[in-house]
């Protein structure tokens, strides 16, 4: 199903993350597209006031510890290379 008019984007996936989606499909001809907007997508987030409450409630869930590696494991983290940019 492909309509002129509608806007595309093209986005990189992992290999895994492919496969799900073709391994979804109802039937050969189904676009990635209809496999996406079939999804359901869980609602079950938590609001930062429920977080705190959880928080006060149960304890610390990570040590200092445990905060400190993910604090420099993001800063670490860089935005992926542009592939468009020129040289």
């Amino acid at each position: 199903m492909h309509n002129l008019c509608m806007g595309s984007k093209t986005i990189s996936v992992k290999d895994e993350a492919y496969e799900r989606l073709r391994a979804a499909r109802r039937y050969p001809g189904e676009s990635f597209s209809e496999v996406v907007l079939r999804a359901r997508w869980p609602e079950d987030t938590v609001s930062a006031r429920e977080l705190r409450e959880l928080a006060r409630v149960r304890g610390a869930r990570f040590s200092d510890a445990d905060l400190d590696r993910i604090e420099a494991l993001k800063r670490l983290d860089a935005p992926a290379e542009d592939k468009w940019a020129g040289p």
